[in-house]
């Protein structure tokens, strides 16, 4: 975080939401909800880039970074929540978006909250068909991310830095710590929360501002394939699609140069 960010809790919906702000309210708005396991931080690249020319709000999720934590067995609302914290802001028609879960929920709040938002950039959602309900009887299968997240307790920030430059090589070195220190921060009541969700297609049908969807090369992990972007397209006018190439799941910490081309170029049209 910037010496000169400021960050604050509000109360939405019965729940306290964290939240960083790079601005005063006197540009524009720009609300950008992070992925799961992420929190507002892990924005600092892009939010120091564009913060000469926008407001950007950076919350964390509820039971994600400094946020309220879940009650077990409480439902998550995240469209909800983040349409509260607009709404309370008083944001007025902010430009919304988000990555992976942070995509969903800026997709869902458009969808349900018509209005709120005048347009969209979208990380890579999580649109994918979900599996066939499991047998009640059957184990569900591991998770080896979730396993890693519950084995975070016994392991230091540089530990959990060493893992991530391990594992994501390409990714900048400005991207390590606030990526360590939203895994440690997690709520790990998440993991078995229940939500409001929406499904993926109902989400895209509902989009009736301009959206940018992001998608990369689903071979190095990106979840938002050629015939999804498609199907999406055919089910709202409004969104429009770049591919990165070159770039998984988390585009913007793989291919940032390209990431920031296609959203300075999506800005631009909507000024």
């Amino acid at each position: 975080m910037l010496p000169h960010w400021t960050h604050n809790d509000i109360a939405v919906n019965g729940v306290t939401l964290h939240y960083v702000r790079t601005g005063q309210g006197d540009k524009p708005p720009l609300v950008l909800a992070h992925g799961f396991s992420d929190d507002g931080l892990c924005w600092l690249p892009v939010a120091r880039d564009l913060e000469s020319e926008y407001d950007i709000i950076l919350p964390d999720a509820l039971g994600h970074g400094r946020s309220q934590r879940i009650v077990p067995g409480q439902p998550v609302d995240h469209a909800a929540n983040l349409a509260g914290l607009i709404t309370a802001l008083g944001l007025t028609a902010p430009i919304v978006g988000g990555h992976s879960m942070g995509a969903n929920t800026a997709a869902t709040l458009a969808a349900r909250f018509p209005g709120l938002a005048r347009a969209l950039i979208l990380e890579d959602p999580g649109w994918r068909d979900r599996p066939p309900q499991q047998a009640e009887a059957q184990q569900p299968p591991r998770n080896p991310w979730f396993e890693w997240l519950q084995s975070l307790s016994t392991q230091t920030v540089e530990e959990v830095m060493a893992k991530g430059r391990a594992d994501n090589p390409t990714w900048d070195e400005i991207e390590m710590r606030p990526w360590a220190e939203s895994k440690k921060r997690l709520d790990l009541n998440v993991l078995s929360a229940t939500g409001n969700w929406m499904d993926w297609r109902d989400q895209a049908r509902g989009i009736t501002v301009p959206a940018l969807l992001l998608t990369a090369d689903p071979e190095k992990g990106a979840i938002v394939t050629p015939a999804g972007a498609a199907e999406a397209q055919a089910l709202s006018a409004f969104i429009r699609v770049v591919h990165v190439p070159g770039a998984g799941h988390n585009i913007r910490r793989e291919n940032y140069p390209a990431f920031m081309q296609a959203v300075r170029a999506f800005l631009a049209e909507i000024r």
